[in-house]
């Protein structure tokens, strides 16, 4: 099958030309239907009309997703718990309810200002592609007992947005940091899996999933969208707009244990 194109169209009609099982991972942020201006298309549709629209795109996911594939959606509050439901529906497999932490966002004078968003992840069966070595987060301590190729990242995601000063900022109003992204696909595919985002917006996922040598498909109803996509995609990526700070972080007793091997090493 064909891959690393974008389509300009409707998330359903074109999924429903893709061929039964032919993709690795999903991963996408599709629209939340809280009334969002996306340019060619307002975020709006009656909360019956928004779940009939959320059933019918996730059934051909299903469709094209391999056996060992896997999903991850992003949502908002208002509808997270019944998009579970949904995914539940469609006998996909829970893994996990993955929470994104961010520091800045919009901030309320009467209730508690948000910051997180939550990414459902589902897998199509019991057999399914994880790497756990790929995406550990070093320990902060050296204990004999803990894997010291690092630790399981939780379902606790701490990134920050990317920020309106940012150089990698585009004119899209919901850009996901690169860094989620790719512990995304890291852990849920390999080189040369085929990943797709049948709401690519500004274009992330494919950028990412360029960027770690595998193949993607990135799908948009707005044709600026997909211009901007393709736009990023054209440049020479050797490093993304974002990290886990956790990540370049050195075990606190590792120096010392090195040194008292080393030492042991001489003596004998």
């Amino acid at each position: 099958m064909n891959s690393n194109y974008f389509i300009t169209g409707s998330a359903i009609e074109e999924l429903k030309k893709l061929p039964d099982g032919s993709v690795d991972l999903i991963c996408t942020d599709p629209p939340y239907n809280l009334g969002k201006d996306y340019g060619n298309n307002i975020d709006w549709k009656q909360w019956h009309e928004y779940e009939q629209f959320t059933l019918d795109w996730l059934t051909e996911s299903k469709r094209i997703l391999k056996d060992t594939g896997s999903i991850y959606v992003f949502m908002g509050v208002r509808f997270i718990s019944r998009l579970f439901l949904i995914l539940q529906k469609l006998d996909f497999h829970f893994n996990s309810w993955i929470t994104w932490h961010y520091t800045q966002g919009m901030g309320r004078t009467k209730g508690f200002s948000p910051r997180h968003e939550d990414i459902l992840y589902f897998t199509k069966s019991d057999n399914f592609t994880f790497n756990l070595d790929e995406v550990r987060i070093p320990q902060k301590y050296y204990r004999e007992r803990n894997n010291m190729r690092g630790a399981n990242p939780g379902d606790v995601w701490k990134f920050s947005h990317v920020h309106y000063s940012n150089p990698e900022r585009v004119k899209h109003p919901t850009q996901k940091p690169e860094a989620l992204m790719k512990r995304i696909i890291l852990a849920s595919s390999n080189k040369n899996d085929l990943v797709l985002d049948p709401f690519i917006g500004s274009g992330t996922t494919s950028v990412v999933a360029n960027f770690l040598n595998r193949k993607w498909i990135g799908i948009d109803i707005n044709p600026d969208y997909i211009k901007m996509s393709e736009n990023r995609i054209k440049k020479e990526t050797n490093m993304l707009d974002s990290f886990d700070p956790r990540e370049s972080r050195t075990p606190k007793d590792l120096k010392q244990k090195n040194l008292n091997q080393t030492s042991l090493l001489k003596a004998l």
